[in-house]
């Protein structure tokens, strides 16, 4: 049962508990450019205290320099170290878990957050030049490339079929690691839903057969990667997130407690008819900068 923390009593007691937060960011620390009230107050108010603030997101979009940028437009100062996007674990997993051979490429579905991450580990990114598709016939311009190692799958927003038959042809070869970044069906944008990356996913995951090692949040993986570089003990770390099937499962399936937010996709009818519970709840985050009073 998820208990509800609604007074300053309540949040003191919750922050001397852990020595590690883990944040979600869009609808925990803000809402697409606009910061959410008082979260800014409520972080300066933890690192006061002592506390480690590690920032995980699925968003493969945006690099980890690029979040810092972002938080400093917010006044917050980051350090990229203390940031873990999908992209960066992606990267991480190929380099250092699936021991990726350095001489092969990866094809990345995904925008320049993908190839940022994987660059910055070493790791070759494959462009290739697509012949142009009018019709069916063009489609045998596409071949598999012995060169390509692994196909990584992101949010792409100027994906093409071209894209897709490449990525199809070069995992159904057989040698090739096919992995996402993120399995989210959807994006949330200015109030509204959109294709997400795991939409994307599916289309491969239809056409291949082939079900990939999937990076982002809930799955395990990305919390092992995160546990390693921080060296977490568990019993004092907590996953704050607005997303039931993301963040809060994500801290479930660690063996963390968790701490829901109603200030993002969850309200507090959609929690209470989940199956999938939160140790605690907050009306918002920003609430903790009401300690500092």
């Amino acid at each position: 049962m998820t208990q509800h923390l609604s007074s300053s009593a309540e949040h003191s007691t919750l922050i001397d508990k852990y020595e590690t937060f883990l944040f979600d960011c869009d609808g925990v620390i803000w809402l697409g450019s606009k910061l959410i009230p008082g979260v800014k107050e409520s972080i300066e108010y933890l690192k006061c205290k002592g506390k480690k603030l590690i920032f995980i997101t699925n968003n493969s979009s945006v690099s980890r320099a690029d979040y810092v940028k972002k938080f400093a437009k917010f006044g917050i100062e980051v350090d990229e170290s203390n940031i873990f996007g999908s992209s960066f674990a992606t990267a991480v997993y190929l380099k250092e878990v699936a021991n990726f051979d350095p001489e092969k490429f990866v094809f990345a579905i995904g925008g320049k957050g993908i190839s940022d991450e994987l660059e910055s580990q070493g790791i070759k990114i494959l462009s290739p030049d697509f012949p142009q598709i009018e019709n069916l016939d063009d489609i045998s311009g596409i071949e598999p490339d012995n060169r390509v190692g692994a196909v990584v799958v992101g949010l792409d927003v100027k994906i093409n079929y071209a894209k897709l038959a490449f990525a199809h042809v070069n995992i159904i070869q057989g040698d090739s690691y096919f992995i996402a970044t993120n399995s989210d069906s959807t994006l949330p944008v200015g109030g509204i839903t959109f294709p997400g990356a795991g939409s994307l996913l599916s289309v491969l995951k239809s056409s291949t057969k082939k079900d990939p090692v999937v990076i982002g949040k809930p799955n395990q993986i990305m919390f092992d990667l995160v546990k390693k570089s921080h060296h977490l003990d568990l019993s004092k770390t907590i996953m704050v997130g607005d997303r039931l099937d993301t963040d809060i499962d994500f801290g479930n399936r660690a063996s963390v407690d968790t701490l829901l937010v109603y200030t993002g996709v969850t309200d507090k009818t959609l929690a209470s008819n989940s199956d999938i519970k939160a140790t605690f709840s907050m009306n918002s985050f920003g609430d903790i900068s009401l300690l500092k009073q």
